[in-house]
């Protein structure tokens, strides 16, 4: 499932509970990615930068590992994120709930040395694989203190941030076109040309026009992911 998770409403358990699943976690998105991931579908979420345990470190710094902690008999197993913990996507100013996950692993390895398929594979992707997305109309989570990139959650707080978004809005069919006047001496020319320009202005510059299917007089054009009025009428 890509939409939702209905697990997510279920009992999470906090890491040291036991149960399948053990460990929530809130990941906050770095400055900018929150457009981006609201611009265009991704299936994944995937940062770099951080360390195993899922902390910031400076680019070109040694990963280090997971935090251990000290138990009864010596130290226990390291502490960090695993993959198939429940996951809480946020974005900053303000504080907003933006989609739900699961820690995945990454789709493509990579390795210390990209010119040697041989190397150590490298640290410091973090994946998230979408189980329920809401950008298009996030929560509030204000109040939620979190101490860097990736902070474990209690699991009565990622409970109650999951019951937020409430159930995942109905599927239905859309009708989404672009429309581009392209002068050239060929149909194929011009479909090569309209490729051009998808690829070289992309949805920063041009609008997609979408309506329910079966009711073009309800259209609406997009641009940057948000509704923008191309009517310059209207403007007037």
């Amino acid at each position: 499932m890509t939409d939702t998770d209905r697990r997510v409403s279920g009992t999470i358990h906090v890491r040291g509970e036991g149960g399948p699943g053990d460990g929530a976690w809130a990941v906050l998105l770095p400055p900018g990615r929150y457009d981006a991931e609201r611009l265009v579908h991704h299936d994944t979420l995937e940062l770099t930068g951080l360390d195993a345990a899922g902390a910031a470190r400076p680019t070109g710094a040694t990963p280090a590992g997971p935090t251990a902690t000290t138990g009864p008999t010596g130290p226990t197993a390291p502490v960090g994120p695993r993959f198939g913990d429940p996951v809480a996507v946020l974005a900053e100013e303000p504080l907003r709930l933006v989609a739900l996950g699961r820690v995945a692993r990454p789709t493509v390895e990579r390795r210390e040395d990209p010119d040697d398929p041989q190397s150590d594979p490298a640290s410091g992707a973090f994946v998230v694989a979408y189980t329920r997305r809401s950008f298009d109309d996030p929560v509030p989570a204000e109040g939620l203190a979190l101490d860097g990139p990736v902070t474990a959650l209690p699991a009565g707080t990622y409970r109650e941030l999951a019951e937020r978004l409430g159930p995942p809005p109905a599927r239905r069919p859309w009708l989404v076109s672009l429309d581009l006047p392209i002068e050239a001496a060929t149909p194929a020319e011009a479909v090569r040309l309209f490729w051009s320009y998808v690829r070289d202005l992309g949805p920063q510059e041009l609008p997609a026009f979408v309506s329910p299917s079966g009711d073009e007089l309800a259209m609406q054009a997009f641009v940057l992911g948000a509704e923008a009025n191309q009517d310059p009428e209207e403007d007037d």
